[in-house]
């Protein structure tokens, strides 16, 4: 019996805490303008949306260049230029762009090495609304004492209150809740055993031009 209690107050420690990130999550959109920050960095994904709106932030002048995180090997960069019409020259002059990562883990990687090339340490960071939380998480291990300010893209079909009425909405929360505890898991074992493993530099993998393996 104590054993099925204590499976029923974690069950419903689990529900209550994913109800209060989907709660955080809805609280990133509409994203307040931010402050000026050293540069700007976007994570790549599902829509060009990301990428617009880092672009769109580098056109206020708030800050002064971007890093487009896990850009697909076989993209060019004028395809991802193309996705900016208006912004050729400050796409051609101030951005750069990382083709390494393959997921959050290479995203953070890409992005502390570059700040570190660079010497920034305030960045603002422009992912999906969902996304957004994890993204802050694997950056901070990756690149302790940056600033990061998050600027979320909102994700239309999580706007809802009831998102969870609809599988689509309610696997994606979940599923991006389940991966939040474990890296604000593995990244608490890393604080209390004072055992961060160290992170591979990667300075290489940020390119300002088209990778000759594109050519």
């Amino acid at each position: 019996m104590k054993f099925l209690t204590l499976i029923a107050v974690v069950a419903l420690m689990w529900l209550v805490g994913l109800f209060a990130f989907a709660e955080r999550v809805r609280g990133l959109t509409p994203a307040p303008e931010p402050a000026r920050a050293d540069a700007i960095v976007a994570l790549t994904g599902p829509s060009a949306e990301r990428v617009n709106a880092a672009i769109r932030l580098l056109e206020q002048d708030k800050g002064r260049r971007v890093l487009i995180s896990g850009v697909n090997r076989d993209v060019r960069r004028k395809e991802l230029r193309a996705l900016t019409p208006g912004s050729t020259k400050l796409f051609n002059c101030c951005v750069d762009l990382g083709f390494e990562a393959e997921n959050t883990v290479g995203n953070a990687q890409e992005i502390a090495a570059w700040a570190r090339a660079k010497g920034y340490d305030d960045l603002i960071v422009v992912t999906s609304d969902y996304h957004m939380p994890r993204s802050l998480l694997e950056i901070r291990g990756a690149a302790p004492g940056v600033r990061l300010t998050p600027y979320a893209v909102s994700t239309p079909s999580l706007d809802n209150s009831r998102w969870w009425r609809a599988a689509v909405t309610a696997r994606r929360m979940t599923l991006e809740y389940m991966k939040y505890l474990a890296v604000l898991g593995r990244e608490g074992m890393h604080r209390l055993t004072g055992n961060h493993p160290e992170r591979p530099a990667a300075d290489d993998a940020v390119a300002q031009g088209e990778p000759k393996a594109r050519e």
